[in-house]
Protein backbone atom coordinates (compact mmCIF):
# COMPACT_ATOMS: atom_id res chain seq x y z
CA UNK A 1 0.00 0.00 0.00
CA UNK A 2 1.04 3.62 -0.46
CA UNK A 3 0.14 6.81 1.38
CA UNK A 4 0.09 10.11 -0.49
CA UNK A 5 3.00 10.52 -2.87
CA UNK A 6 4.91 7.31 -2.44
CA UNK A 7 5.16 6.90 1.33
CA UNK A 8 5.26 3.15 2.02
CA UNK A 9 2.26 2.16 4.12
CA UNK A 10 1.12 -0.93 5.99
CA UNK A 11 -2.26 -1.80 7.44
CA UNK A 12 -2.79 -2.50 11.12
CA UNK A 13 -4.12 -5.94 10.18
CA UNK A 14 -0.72 -7.15 8.94
CA UNK A 15 1.32 -6.01 11.94
CA UNK A 16 2.52 -8.78 14.25
CA UNK A 17 2.61 -8.25 18.00
CA UNK A 18 6.43 -8.28 17.98
CA UNK A 19 6.87 -5.79 15.11
CA UNK A 20 8.80 -2.64 16.08
CA UNK A 21 6.39 0.29 16.47
CA UNK A 22 7.37 3.96 16.73
CA UNK A 23 4.65 6.29 18.05
CA UNK A 24 5.23 9.93 17.07
CA UNK A 25 2.19 11.47 18.79
CA UNK A 26 2.55 14.13 21.47
CA UNK A 27 2.83 13.34 25.18
CA UNK A 28 -0.84 13.92 26.03
CA UNK A 29 -1.94 11.57 23.24
CA UNK A 30 0.56 8.91 24.35
CA UNK A 31 -0.50 9.20 28.00
CA UNK A 32 -4.18 8.76 27.09
CA UNK A 33 -3.55 5.56 25.15
CA UNK A 34 -0.85 3.81 23.15
CA UNK A 35 0.18 0.40 21.87
CA UNK A 36 2.03 -1.47 24.59
CA UNK A 37 5.70 -1.91 23.75
CA UNK A 38 5.85 0.97 21.27
CA UNK A 39 8.72 3.43 21.37
CA UNK A 40 7.47 6.98 21.96
CA UNK A 41 9.30 9.88 20.34
CA UNK A 42 6.98 12.84 19.63
CA UNK A 43 7.29 14.30 16.15
CA UNK A 44 8.09 17.68 17.72
CA UNK A 45 11.22 16.14 19.33
CA UNK A 46 12.05 13.67 16.60
CA UNK A 47 15.15 15.13 14.96
CA UNK A 48 16.75 15.88 18.35
CA UNK A 49 16.00 12.33 19.58
CA UNK A 50 16.82 10.46 16.36
CA UNK A 51 19.75 8.72 18.10
CA UNK A 52 17.33 7.19 20.59
CA UNK A 53 15.52 5.49 17.73
CA UNK A 54 18.69 4.14 16.15
CA UNK A 55 19.76 2.73 19.53
CA UNK A 56 16.42 1.05 20.32
CA UNK A 57 15.28 -0.20 16.90
CA UNK A 58 16.39 -3.77 16.27
CA UNK A 59 19.13 -4.00 13.62
CA UNK A 60 17.59 -4.49 10.19
CA UNK A 61 14.03 -4.40 11.52
CA UNK A 62 11.32 -2.47 9.76
CA UNK A 63 10.20 0.62 11.67
CA UNK A 64 6.40 0.86 11.70
CA UNK A 65 5.57 4.53 12.35
CA UNK A 66 2.22 5.44 13.89
CA UNK A 67 0.39 8.61 14.95
CA UNK A 68 -3.30 9.33 15.48
CA UNK A 69 -4.48 9.03 11.88
CA UNK A 70 -1.42 8.74 9.63
CA UNK A 71 -0.40 12.28 8.68
CA UNK A 72 2.45 12.92 11.10
CA UNK A 73 3.70 9.37 10.83
CA UNK A 74 3.84 9.71 7.03
CA UNK A 75 6.16 12.70 7.44
CA UNK A 76 8.42 10.82 9.86
CA UNK A 77 8.38 7.75 7.60
CA UNK A 78 9.60 9.92 4.71
CA UNK A 79 12.39 11.31 6.88
CA UNK A 80 13.46 7.83 8.00
CA UNK A 81 13.50 6.56 4.42
CA UNK A 82 15.71 9.51 3.45
CA UNK A 83 18.11 8.37 6.20
CA UNK A 84 18.25 4.92 4.58
CA UNK A 85 16.07 3.13 7.13
CA UNK A 86 13.32 0.62 6.34
CA UNK A 87 10.25 2.49 7.56
CA UNK A 88 6.54 2.30 6.80
CA UNK A 89 3.57 4.43 7.78
CA UNK A 90 0.79 2.62 9.68
CA UNK A 91 -2.35 3.35 7.66
CA UNK A 92 -5.07 4.99 9.76
CA UNK A 93 -2.80 5.33 12.79
CA UNK A 94 -3.93 4.66 16.34
CA UNK A 95 -7.53 5.26 15.30
CA UNK A 96 -7.31 2.20 13.03
CA UNK A 97 -5.36 0.31 15.71
CA UNK A 98 -8.12 0.87 18.26
CA UNK A 99 -10.91 0.18 15.74
CA UNK A 100 -9.28 -3.15 14.88
CA UNK A 101 -9.55 -4.17 18.53
CA UNK A 102 -5.82 -3.97 19.20
CA UNK A 103 -4.98 -3.25 22.85
CA UNK A 104 -4.52 0.37 23.93
CA UNK A 105 -2.98 1.18 27.32
CA UNK A 106 -2.72 4.45 29.20
CA UNK A 107 0.33 5.86 30.95
CA UNK A 108 -0.69 4.04 34.14
CA UNK A 109 -0.94 0.67 32.38
CA UNK A 110 -4.74 0.59 32.59
CA UNK A 111 -6.85 0.38 29.42
CA UNK A 112 -6.48 3.62 27.46
CA UNK A 113 -8.18 5.50 24.66
CA UNK A 114 -7.02 7.22 21.50
CA UNK A 115 -7.51 10.98 21.61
Amino acid sequence: MRFGSGVPTVGVDVLASDDFLLDVREDDEWDAGHAEGALHIPMSDFVARFGELTQKAPDGARINVICRSGGRSAQVTTYLAQQGLDAVNVDGGMQAWEAAGRPVVGADGAPGAVI
